[in-house]
């Protein structure tokens, strides 16, 4: 047995892995300490590739999500062929440095009638990164033109073919139940997973939430339905939050909390400190059964200028700006989100994979408080990296 499997911290106990043949064979009790913690190898259900990496050529020239929007519609220009294949490459080099195992990512889709350029590269990028790495893509288009009966229809066949996510940007649009019901029944028609950015602001009004929450019933697609932000559900009138979260845990939809971006952009004023920040209600939704989910969102670009592709550090975030116990959390970057995009749930357990991540210290709390603590990462059973967290 190799010396760095002796002493890991599982669940609150000390055990000691041997492995076989990539995968793990035994898991005993080890005497003493833990000297570093274990978790299975992360998954970020939602970051955005094509916008990545741009912030040092495009800065908001307003506050807010809206400011973000604009400053990132100017870049475009830039979105050529050997642009998009660098920066997505460099995000996706920067994830799997930090043990990410899977990525899905959003893909601006603007125009009607126009495949977006990212998602073609994109789809190299997933046969570049095969067998390493899994990447999913997600469409993301207005919830008027996803949602237009002559447009939408189009984009989802194309999305079918690809093997993709069907999605939406979803917020205070005119005739939304209507355009909603469309995507649905694309979705039914092509068996698409469906992904929204919905109520991504701070206006008790937002509440396309509570209409995907039931169109996910209506259409039966329990566990095929992932929603981003969700942050007017912390300004909403208490009743109807507390009813709509029931009615998510029923309906099998599940929550992705985005800490950065969110924390980033809402309630944003210059020269002014923030008062609302934006979270959804992770803990209120945890507790009525809600699958929730933490990912990355934006890393260098104008939606949020820093960041890195790692999901410790949302979680080391997510512990602060939420409140959370992130030894309670560890499923939110690994195992909810594995399941959230149909992929084979991860878990540290005698015959799985060999796929896991060391964390220098002796339980979580020793291994969250210092973020440059000493990290080891096992693909099929080899020890692929070993460095400080970046």
């Amino acid at each position: 047995m190799t010396p760095e499997l002796a002493s890991l911290h599982l669940d609150g106990r000390s055990v000691a892995l041997r492995l076989d043949h990539g995968r793990i064979a035994a898991i005993d009790p080890a005497p003493g300490p833990a000297t570093a913690v274990i978790l299975p190898l992360p998954v970020d259900p939602h970051v955005h590739l094509d916008k990545t990496h741009t912030a040092h050529r495009c800065r908001a020239g307003k506050p807010g999500l809206f400011g973000a929007i604009e400053a990132m519609e100017t870049d475009k220009i830039n979105w050529t062929e050997a642009d998009l294949r660098h920066r997505i490459g460099q995000g996706l080099q920067d994830a799997y440095a930090n043990g990410v195992s899977a990525l899905r990512s959003h893909v601006d889709w603007t125009e009607a009638g126009i495949t977006p350029l990212a998602w073609s590269v994109m789809a190299e990028a997933m046969q570049d990164w095969r067998g390493r790495l899994t990447l999913q893509r997600s469409a993301l288009g207005s919830i008027d033109l996803i949602g237009d009966a002559d447009e939408g229809p189009k984009i989802a066949a194309k999305v079918a073919a690809g093997g993709g996510v069907l999605g939406a940007f979803v917020y205070r649009n005119a005739d939304l139940p209507a355009k909603l019901d469309r995507v649905f029944t694309l979705a039914a028609r092509h068996d698409l997973r469906l992904d929204f950015h919905v109520d991504e602001g701070l206006e008790p009004e937002a509440n396309a939430f509570d209409t995907i929450v039931a169109l996910t019933a209506k259409y039966g697609l329990s566990g095929r339905v992932l929603c981003g932000h969700a942050c007017s559900l912390s300004v909403r009138p208490a009743d109807d939050v507390a009813r709509v979260i029931d009615a998510a845990a029923a309906a099998g939809v599940a929550l992705t909390v985005l800490p950065s971006t969110n924390l980033y952009l809402q309630d944003m004023t210059p020269g002014r400190t923030p008062r609302l920040r934006g979270l959804s209600l992770l803990h209120e939704l945890r507790a009525a059964g809600v699958q929730v989910l933490l990912g990355a969102d934006n890393v260098a670009d104008p939606f949020y200028p820093y960041g890195v592709y790692d999901p410790l550090d949302t979680l080391r975030l997510a512990a602060i700006a939420a409140q959370i116990e992130p030894a309670a959390w560890v499923d939110a970057i690994t195992t909810a989100p594995a399941r959230a995009m149909g992929l084979a749930a991860p878990g540290i357990a005698v015959g799985a994979p060999a796929d896991f991540m060391l964390i220098a210290g002796a339980d979580w709390r020793a291994a969250i408080s210092n973020p440059r603590a000493t990290r080891q990462i096992y693909r099929a059973g080899q020890a692929t990296l070993q460095k400080a967290a970046a």
